[in-house]
């Protein structure tokens, strides 16, 4: 008797709450405080935006931060619903996939000046007199700059998912639903939970476009770090400039810690591998809530609900047993030809509006300057995703390699990814103006200076997933030098590098919009490419010319993707997936 009342006593004090859950209690009201914070003033006329002068004050610095890091988590979230739904109708439907894919290929090549071109209008339009139109509009910007990588990423985790696992879900009779939720997407978490890292850095290097919104003769700035860096770089206060810098350093930290780290840490838990590695990375802050046991009991009650979702037996149409019988090869033939021709009408329909668009103002030498400018643009962005690749991909796999200095090196790479390029132009257009440099030479390095790290984080995600009983073979073999990067780890990081590079490449042709033509202050320096030439049609208000550059860029992006990405992507996928 005296030992269950012990044993009920012990397991009752378990159960209680205790310091940990304090500390993880405070974590949670902060961020609730934080969110209540940064919402006010979300919903405030516009007028008194625009009619409001932006002034540089130090003490507004994180009131501004805490503005910009919640416009970058709703893109977030918006891009992680985008990305489990896009992404695998991409995967699971063939048909989807010949219109879907193409169409993520321009998406993430289409420079963020030629969205905003058109959607400032419709979101002002939308919400007319309230902040919350531009701020839709700067929340939309930064999606348009997250969610293609992390589409990308997640559709080649749920097409290279290894074939003895997809055996397994078949022999255990999983449905669609259950294999999505108890297979594919714990298989695709790891490379998932870097790609979101790097779809969050990329938010930062376009957040100057996104907050301090220009086209044509509608000017407003959001508060911001962005608007407060537009500010800073139009009056050529460095100070100021520091002072963004430092408070972006101090955010990246902050949030990686609270949010990222313990992200992947639980990834980890879905890496395909026999035996287990000796060093387990740690997050201090899941360590808390692990610890806190009375919010724990709480969250368990939502966990089990989601749970219960994932394990719920959905069968859809797309499942074998519900294919009618009349249903057979030639139904599907017929099928497809209905399918190709739909797509050839509604190309042909698109490339009709877009003539008769831009031929009421332009002639031929114009589309004869908008191709010449894209090719000098797609002929610089090859040769710096050449020189990445040699650069970043040994030193990412050296880093994935290694968890403690991955796990010490992440915070540095999500800094230096989010780094803005706009901190680069007063370096940039001083020394080309004093030195007289060749600014098609010398600004080209700004293109790849915050898309270089798509490489990076996937190769390091490749690398960190490779699996542990595979290393522990080769060293058994004694695989070393050459023979082990060519026939060992290149291999396995492929499909990761893959989709980094082709991530890279996008964002390179994106980059090109504030990297081809910048200003310090009143000078400006400009090099020769589509960038610029779509730049300036912005800042004009030059729809025109802006729907022939996004045009003539976009049919160059899918061409170069069908003809050189998309066949490495099927490489990768045939002869280098885990089996």
């Amino acid at each position: 008797m005296f030992s269950r009342f012990v044993a009920f006593t012990s397991l009752g004090r378990k159960a209680l709450p205790n310091q940990w859950d304090i500390a993880a209690l405070a974590i949670v009201l902060a961020i609730f405080v934080a969110v209540a914070q940064g919402s006010h003033g979300i919903t405030a006329p516009l007028s008194r935006v625009e009619t409001a002068t932006m002034e540089l004050n130090y003490w507004d610095l994180p009131y501004y931060g805490l503005r910009t890091t919640l416009r970058m988590f709703a893109a977030i979230a918006a891009s992680l619903v985008f990305t489990l739904t896009y992404a695998t109708l991409a995967a699971k439907s063939r048909r989807a996939e010949q219109i879907l894919i193409p169409l993520l290929d321009v998406l993430q090549s289409v420079p963020i000046l030629g969205f905003l071109s058109f959607t400032v209008t419709f979101f002002l339009g939308l919400f007319p007199g309230s902040t919350l139109g531009a701020e839709c509009a700067a929340i939309f910007a930064i999606f348009t700059s997250q969610a293609w990588n992390m589409a990308f990423s997640f559709y080649q985790s749920l097409r290279t998912v290894p074939k003895d696992l997809e055996e397994v879900a078949t022999g255990f009779g999983l449905s669609p639903w259950q294999r999505f939720w108890q297979l594919e997407a714990p298989f695709a978490m790891p490379g998932l939970a870097y790609n979101t890292m790097m779809s969050m850095s990329g938010g930062w290097f376009f957040v100057v476009a996104s907050e301090a919104i220009s086209v044509g003769d509608t000017t407003i700035k959001l508060p911001g770090i962005g608007s407060w860096l537009a500010v800073a770089i139009d009056n050529k206060d460095v100070t100021a400039v520091i002072g963004a810098v430092v408070a972006m350093l101090v955010i990246i930290i902050l949030y990686d810690q609270i949010l990222f780290r313990p992200l992947v840490v639980f990834s980890q838990k879905f890496r395909v591998e026999l035996s287990m590695s000796q060093f387990q990375e740690r997050s201090w802050i899941r360590d808390i809530f692990v610890r806190a046991t009375g919010l724990r009991r709480i969250a368990a009650i939502p966990g089990e609900a989601i749970k219960t979702i994932g394990l719920m037996r959905l069968d859809w149409v797309g499942d074998s047993k519900f294919q009618p019988g009349w249903a057979g090869p030639h139904v599907a033939r017929i099928v497809d030809i209905l399918w190709y021709a739909v797509l050839a009408v509604l190309a042909v329909w698109s490339a009709w509006q877009i003539v008769g668009f831009v031929s009421t103002t332009l002639s031929w030498a114009d589309l004869s300057e908008a191709v010449a400018l894209t090719i000098i643009t797609m002929v610089r962005v090859v040769v710096l995703i050449a020189i990445a690749t040699v650069f970043w991909v040994p030193i990412s796999i050296w880093i994935g390699l290694r968890p403690a200095l991955a796990e010490k090196a992440q915070p540095l790479a999500q800094f230096l990814a989010a780094f803005p390029a706009n901190v680069v132009f007063p370096v940039a257009v001083i020394a080309i103006l004093r030195w007289s440099l060749n600014p098609d030479v010398w600004l080209s390095f700004l293109i790849v200076f915050g898309t270089q790290w798509y490489i990076v984080f996937n190769v390091i995600a490749g690398a960190s997933a490779f699996p542990n009983d595979l290393k522990e073979v080769t060293a058994n073999f004694g695989i070393k030098g050459w023979t082990w990067w060519k026939s060992v780890i290149l291999p396995g990081v492929f499909p990761y590098y893959v989709t980094g590079a082709l991530t890279a490449s996008g964002g390179s042709w994106n980059a090109a919009i504030v990297a081809e033509y910048v200003k310090w202050g009143d000078d400006k320096v400009e090099a020769h490419g589509i960038g610029a030439y779509i730049a300036k049609a912005t800042a004009a208000g030059d729809y025109p010319r802006i729907v022939l550059g996004v045009a003539v860029m976009s049919i160059f992006v899918i061409a170069f993707n069908r003809l050189f990405w998309r066949p490495l992507f099927g490489f990768a996928e045939r002869r280098l997936r885990l089996m």
